[in-house]
């Protein structure tokens, strides 16, 4: 019996220690929330949405009519996480999609 407990105590100290350690990591993002509406009265939220939210890789917008803008993480196909957006600034949304892996593309032009 005592050789049961302290299998089980190193199982889980094993367990709780790779958990720990473990970043997530994420395949795509999706940002659902409405076109207008609530979206009208989070103007930094809408800018992020509409003219930096172009310039990620992986990341895509998806309108859903009288939604509150969230941010949608996913593993392939699984949902991962799902985190509210309308208390975020800008670059706060913007830093969010950085921190958990997602790059922005930055267009280089050459200036005639």
């Amino acid at each position: 019996m005592m050789f049961k407990k302290i299998s089980f105590i190193l199982i889980l100290f094993v367990c709780l220690t790779f958990n720990t350690n473990y970043a997530a990591t994420y395949t795509r993002a999706v940002i659902e929330s409405c076109s207008g509406c609530s979206l009208n009265r989070l103007p930094d939220v809408k800018k992020f949405i509409f003219q930096d939210l172009p310039d990620y890789n992986n990341v895509e917008f998806k309108h859903i009519a009288g939604a509150r803008p969230e941010l949608v993480l996913y593993d392939n196909d699984l949902e991962i996480e799902r985190l509210e957006l309308s208390k975020l600034t800008r670059d706060e949304c913007n830093d969010l999609l950085v921190t958990k892996g997602f790059k922005r593309n930055v267009n280089t032009r050459d200036e005639i």
